[in-house]
């Protein structure tokens, strides 16, 4: 007799072969897995397929647009959104049971997450409860457009759980420089399609005003060591962010003022 929750998990997934196993072990009571892969070149694959995940190969997107694309792909009455590098812990697990079986279930809930960074659990700077929404009825959720950020939009009432998602966020700093590259210019791509201005003056500020905020204010410094780290790579993210927007800026300036090309013609 087939044991699992009327439940699909929808995630998406490049060269995750260092979480997958354990989000995958996580959502094991789920009878449907569905996995969109973006070029994945290490084992992603192979370990998606061993897990019995439906498996799906789709060009990257931007974040909002890629998840999307994976749940429509899901078949069950309920729906689940998770990332590669997030876990259900089992007291989480048993609370989605008792959801998805139950008739008088909300259409969507939000969990608290536990972010987890280079063994500690993050409690400050605004990281915790850190309240996400991920699951909902089926037709009754979609997530946002956004390349970056984006969220899980609920037609109906959502409804906030105690139990948490657990998240092991990135803690190798030379991976946490390429993703704030990365992030930094995607952010700034959607600042400069909303016709938003920058200087890196202003750049600057914000940076120093992020660090201050999260470190000082919203009590990082209670962290420890990785308390301080994150404060510091949140402000470095904030001034690329908006550097770059300023870089945008000014080229959009400079072709403004070259005007149309005018060239000769040929006779």
């Amino acid at each position: 007799m087939d044991d699992k929750a009327p439940l699909s998990v929808a995630l998406i997934a490049k060269n995750e072969e260092e979480n997958l196993p354990d989000c995958l072990r996580s959502v094991a009571f789920a009878r449907q897995i569905v996995m969109v892969d973006s070029g994945s070149a290490d084992g992603t694959l192979r370990i998606a397929s061993a897990f019995g995940c439906e498996v799906f190969s789709e060009a990257w997107q931007g974040f909002g647009p890629q998840k999307q694309f994976a749940v429509e792909k899901c078949r069950e009455p309920w729906i689940l959104v998770l990332d590669a590098d997030e876990r259900i812990p089992p007291e989480t697990a048993r609370v989605i049971r008792e959801i998805v079986d139950s008739p008088d279930a909300a259409a969507g809930y939000s969990f608290p997450r536990k972010n987890f960074f280079q063994g500690r659990w993050i409690r400050h700077a605004g990281w915790w409860p850190d309240r996400v929404v991920r699951l909902f009825r089926r037709g009754r959720g979609r997530i946002t457009a956004a390349t970056v950020h984006e969220a899980v939009v609920v037609d109906g009432p959502v409804e906030a759980l105690d139990t948490p998602l657990e998240h092991r966020t990135e803690s190798d700093l030379g991976r946490i420089i390429r993703k704030i590259d990365r992030y930094s210019t995607l952010g700034a791509q959607e600042a400069f399609a909303a016709g938003r201005r920058s200087t890196i003056w202003s750049a600057l500020l914000r940076a120093k005003w992020t660090f201050f905020q999260d470190y000082l204010l919203r009590g990082g410094f209670l962290d420890g060591p990785q308390g301080l780290t994150l404060a510091a790579t949140d402000a470095v993210n904030k001034f690329f962010k908006y550097a770059k927007l300023a870089e945008m800026n000014r080229r959009a300036g400079a072709l403004e003022r070259r005007g149309p090309s005018t060239g000769r013609e040929r006779v």
